[in-house]
C-alpha cells in the first residue's frame, strides 16, 4: 500500500472511531436526560389540577383521599412493588412532613436508572407535566430515592425524594374495575383535606 493509501485508510479509521465515540454515551458521566418532556400548563377545563385526581384518571388505580394515604389503601387491592413499570403510580412520601406525598404515573422506563412520568401540580402550580424524567439515585438502584427533572428550568431538581413504592401497573384496555372500589366515580365517606381535590 502506498503512502496515500495508508493516509486514506488512517483517515477513514479515525472517522469511524470518532463516530463510535460520539454514539456511545456513558449515562453516569452525563446526568442530563437524553430527551426532555413538556409542560401542559392547564388541564382541559383550564383549571389547576392536583396530583391525586390526575393519577386516578391516568392509571388503573382508582383510589381516593390524600396522596399520603394511597400506599396503605392499595394493600390487598392493587399490586405493590419497589420497582417501576409502565402504568404504575409512583408514591413519593414524607418529603415535606408525614402527611405530604405526591403521585405520578409511570409512562415508560428509559433505563435501569431513569423513568418518565406524567403528573400534575409538581411545582404547586396546578400544571400537568408529561414525560418528565425521574432518576433513581439510590446507592443500590432499588428506586428508594429519586430526583425529578424540572421541565421549567430544564435542569435536575436540587432535592432527593423518598419513594414509598409503585402501585398497580399496565392500565387495562377498558375501564378499570376493582373489587370494593365502587366504580361509581365517587368515594363513599371521602372527606376533602385542605389543598387536595379528590
Amino acid at each position: 500500500m502506498n503512502l496515500i493509501g495508508k493516509l486514506a485508510a488512517t483517515a477513514l479509521l479515525a472517522l469511524a472511531l470518532e463516530g463510535c465515540g460520539g454514539a456511545v454515551m456513558n449515562y453516569d458521566e452525563n446526568p442530563m436526560p437524553r430527551e426532555y418532556g413538556h409542560t401542559v400548563t392547564k388541564n382541559q377545563d383550564n383549571k389547576p389540577l392536583q396530583c391525586v385526581p390526575y393519577a386516578r384518571a391516568h392509571s388503573s388505580v382508582k383510589l381516593y383521599g390524600d396522596a399520603y394515604t394511597w400506599w396503605d389503601q392499595a394493600k390487598g387491592k392493587y399490586p405493590q412493588s419497589a420497582l417501576p413499570e409502565p402504568g404504575a403510580v409512583m408514591v413519593l412520601n414524607n418529603y415535606a412532613g408525614d402527611t405530604r406525598a405526591h403521585l405520578a404515573v409511570v409512562r415508560r422506563q428509559v433505563s435501569s436508572r431513569e423513568i418518565r412520568v406524567d403528573h400534575a401540580n409538581w411545582l404547586d402550580d396546578g400544571s400537568i407535566y408529561e414525560d418528565d424524567p425521574v432518576e433513581d439515585v439510590s446507592q443500590t438502584n432499588d428506586w428508594s430515592l429519586v430526583r425529578v427533572f424540572n421541565l421549567k428550568t430544564q435542569a435536575w431538581g436540587g432535592r432527593v425524594y423518598p419513594v414509598q413504592g409503585f402501585i398497580g401497573g399496565e392500565a387495562p384496555a377498558g375501564p378499570a374495575r376493582v373489587a370494593g372500589a365502587g366504580g361509581s366515580g365517587s368515594a363513599p365517606g371521602a372527606t376533602a383535606l385542605a389543598g387536595e381535590i379528590y
